[in-house]
């Protein structure tokens, strides 16, 4: 009875110890071939849609005499897909493994509470879209929305459409590569392998987690609560969650730097990359990573308390919107990452359209990571690289790289008085070089006032509340000290480019003001 294979999943591997790759008979290899190929033709022929139709309307073929013409064309297609999907369907059939994986994928179907059931699944690596759904987010936290004044002008209704049209087409897959579907199918290999590392060196376990609007999030789980380690004894109980760049998967991602130091790690793919559905809107974005927190305080048992949300590149508004809508976390660190994505946009294309930009950023693509840090009181730390390529307005300019002006917008909201106009300006050309790490005794003395300051203001205790309106009463020099002093706190330098692999030396706990109990005034 082939046609029950007809359209299940494409398997990849056994997990079975001895064997991990599966091996399709020849009906379904060759099967399976004719489906990719034509699968590549029709998102190469979706992608060049304008072109296409262009070019066939020109030879005439929108007119009454070509429509038999293209009727045969397209039932040529299909018979071609049917023929297809029967020799793929034979051919599972007539495979004992595929037989086996069929009617265990059945059962977890069937028994979606049957953790047993699951876990059998697991040995399996396979087409996400038919893996059951192990999470299901029931209620989404509250956003905390900024209002945005957006007047529909007469005058600016041809931008609007033009801005509406470009971002629904090319223009979100500009801003996130990674959701091209050509571009999955040629790094394939190289995610099968990503994972495949993942679950068997490191213990990592597949979860699918649905979020609030319908989307199905791809995840991996990889726990070291239990890992003995004499070093790193205490990392396992901190799990930290990996959002990843535009094009970054968790398969290949960031996920390498907290596991080789031990933590608890859980990454994610972004609406429309891999195995999860939808498409990377920024609503959708805020949805997947809501469902991601929400699962790994319900599922896996963590608390606020015990997470570190770690975002690189793009993946930093993911990150500080998970902290704004969960403060209590134990911290931020943002690697290569930007203040608003329209500042980066505005110098990559021309200047004839940047009206369109603006609409089409600001209206639909509002990746704008300064009005979310401002809603995060927890620790915050920024790690810059000092060759980054993507994320500076002027290429090779280290002062105009964003991550700075992220970092400044930060520190005037929760410092106030201390970054006055002139250290500002100070900030900006501090930032426009490598920054030196500072003596003990520096520290300890900035230190000092910060803590005096508290203390006489009762703002001592388990949590911070920004601003803190030290500096005031400061000279000059007392506040370029300050400022100095919480720059250094706040960043650390990494010298790469923008997609170097992040060496573990670099990933530490972001530094936060210590409680009154943990300083000894000296």
């Amino acid at each position: 009875m082939f046609y029950r294979y007809l359209l299940t999943p494409k398997l990849f591997k056994e997990y079975d110890g001895t064997k991990e790759m599966y091996e399709p008979g020849a009906l379904e290899k060759y099967g399976d071939q004719l489906l990719t190929a034509l699968n590549l033709m029709w998102s190469f022929g979706y992608y060049t849609s304008p072109l296409l139709i262009t070019f066939l309307y020109r030879r005439g073929y929108f007119v009454a005499d070509s429509v038999g013409t293209l009727a045969k064309f397209t039932t040529g297609i299909g018979l071609l897909v049917a023929v297809s999907l029967c020799m793929r369907g034979l051919g599972r059939s007539m495979n004992v493994v595929y037989l086996r994986f069929a009617e265990c994928l059945e059962s977890a179907k069937r028994n979606e509470k049957n953790l047993e059931a699951k876990n059998h699944i697991r040995k399996y690596d396979f087409d996400f879209k038919h893996w059951p759904v192990d999470f299901t987010v029931k209620n989404s936290v509250q956003r905390v929305q900024l209002p945005r004044n957006k007047p529909l002008w007469i005058s600016s209704l041809p931008c609007q459409i033009v801005a509406y049209l470009a971002i629904h087409t090319f223009g979100i897959r500009m801003i996130y590569p990674g959701s091209i579907r050509m571009l999955q199918n040629y790094i394939e290999p190289m995610l099968l392998q990503g994972r495949t590392k993942l679950i068997t060196e490191n213990g990592g376990k597949r979860n699918k987690v649905k979020t609030a609007d319908g989307n199905e999030i791809d995840t991996l789980f990889i726990d070291n609560r239990n890992t003995m380690d004499p070093t790193n004894n205490s990392n396992g109980r901190i799990l930290v969650i990996c959002s990843e760049g535009n094009a970054g998967f968790y398969e290949i991602g960031i996920m390498s730097t907290p596991i080789e130091l031990k933590y608890s790690v859980l990454g994610w793919n972004h609406p429309g990359f891999a195995g999860s559905s939808g498409r990377p809107y920024p609503d959708q974005d805020q949805n997947a990573v809501d469902a991601v927190l929400q699962f790994a305080l319900t599922d896996l048992g963590f608390t606020p308390e015990n997470i570190i949300l770690y975002g690189w590149s793009i993946g930093g508004y993911s990150t500080l919107y998970a902290a704004s809508q969960y403060p209590d976390v134990k911290g931020v660190i943002l690697d290569a990452t930007f203040d608003d994505v329209l500042q980066l946009a505005l110098p990559r294309m021309p200047e004839s359209v940047s009206n369109i930009v603006k609409i089409a950023i600001r209206d639909y693509v509002n990746l704008n990571n300064t009005e979310l840090i401002s809603q995060y009181n927890g620790p915050v730390m920024l790690i810059r690289r000092t060759e980054d390529e993507m994320i500076c307005s002027q290429e090779g300019e280290l002062g105009t790289n964003r991550g700075n002006f992220l970092l400044i917008s930060m520190l005037k909201y929760r410092f106030p008085n201390i970054f006055k106009t002139d250290q500002e300006n100070l900030a900006k050309e501090m930032l426009s070089k490598p920054i030196k790490p500072s003596s003990k005794e520096f520290d300890a003395l900035c230190l000092s006032w910060l803590m005096a300051y508290l203390t006489d203001n009762g703002n001592n205790g388990t949590s911070r509340s920004y601003p803190i309106e030290i500096g005031e009463e400061y000279s000059s020099d007392q506040r370029n000290t300050m400022a100095t002093y919480l720059i250094i706190k706040h960043l650390q330098d990494y010298k790469s480019t923008h997609c170097t692999p992040l060496p573990g030396g670099h990933f530490q706990s972001p530094w936060e003001i210590p409680n009154e109990t943990d300083y000894v005034f000296t």
